[in-house]
């Protein structure tokens, strides 16, 4: 396991515990002494954990890890839900993104679609718009001429790199989308498309409504759960694109909403 995988699953481990002894990282990571007393001392470094003698406990944000240690979380099935979405938007297109790993992959999907940047230098124009909250999104598209990148302003939320609050949903609510790809920390048939944060489903709740076409990228892992804020109810999605290891029985609940669902 490489070390940033290491730390990945430390952080998730001392969440679901609340708290961790030198000796149960020893035998959870098969580590020697110095390496997990090393590994403890940098999460904690970084507020991300507070050291205690002999372990650690959790700090409040492990609870909502930083974007940075939940990329590595199911990136395979990530990058193939990306790619099918990036499929769905279309030359002159409108694209809400919202935060979070999933949609970051969405970005770098659309960044790649070849016909998208072929057309971009036949043109000479700007193909697509994309509005986003995220400022790591943004960023990555910002250097590719065939997009045109509108950033909502607002208060900067470190743990997702998404900007929320009042200034925020002024800007959406003068914007018209064609699509908006809707990255959620769960998604089910009963509760909707929900996340933890309180301010990021405000936001959330404005580009669905500004939307004519809203599709939730998600991995099987937050299907059928619930979380803190609810987004929108699941008659509100269009279009859910998971991966192949998705419940049949989820699945099916979803289209008997009405919610076209893609698994790839």
């Amino acid at each position: 396991m490489l070390r940033h995988e290491r730390l990945n699953a430390l952080l998730a481990l001392i969440a679901r515990r609340g708290s961790l002894t030198v000796e149960d990282v020893i035998s959870s990571f098969d580590v020697s002494p110095a390496t997990a007393r090393r590994d403890l001392d940098d999460l904690a470094a970084q507020q991300l954990i507070a050291r205690t003698r002999g372990g650690a406990v959790a700090h409040t944000v492990a609870y909502d890890l930083p974007l940075r240690y939940k990329s590595s979380r199911h990136s395979d099935q990530k990058r193939r839900i990306a790619r099918a979405a990036a499929e769905f938007v279309e030359t002159g297109y409108v694209v809400g993104i919202n935060g979070g790993t999933t949609n970051t992959e969405v970005a770098r999907g659309l960044a790649t679609r070849a016909d998208i940047t072929q057309e971009d230098h036949r043109s000479r124009l700007t193909s697509i718009a994309v509005v986003t909250n995220a400022l790591n999104i943004a960023n990555e598209l910002a250097v590719r001429p065939q997009f045109k990148i509108i950033v909502v302003g607002g208060v900067l939320r470190p743990q997702s790199f998404e900007l929320i609050g009042h200034f925020a949903n002024q800007v959406l609510n003068g914007v018209t989308i064609d699509i908006t790809f809707l990255g959620v920390d769960a998604f089910s048939p009963e509760h909707g498309a929900a996340t933890v944060h309180e301010g990021e489903a405000e936001i959330n709740q404005t580009m669905v409504e500004r939307s004519t076409r809203v599709v939730v990228v998600a991995d099987s892992s937050k299907l059928g759960r619930r979380a803190f804020c609810t987004i929108c109810p699941a008659t509100d999605i269009d279009a859910l694109i998971t991966d192949d290891a998705a419940d049949p029985d989820i699945v099916a609940r979803f289209r008997d909403l009405g919610v076209e669902v893609h698994t790839v």
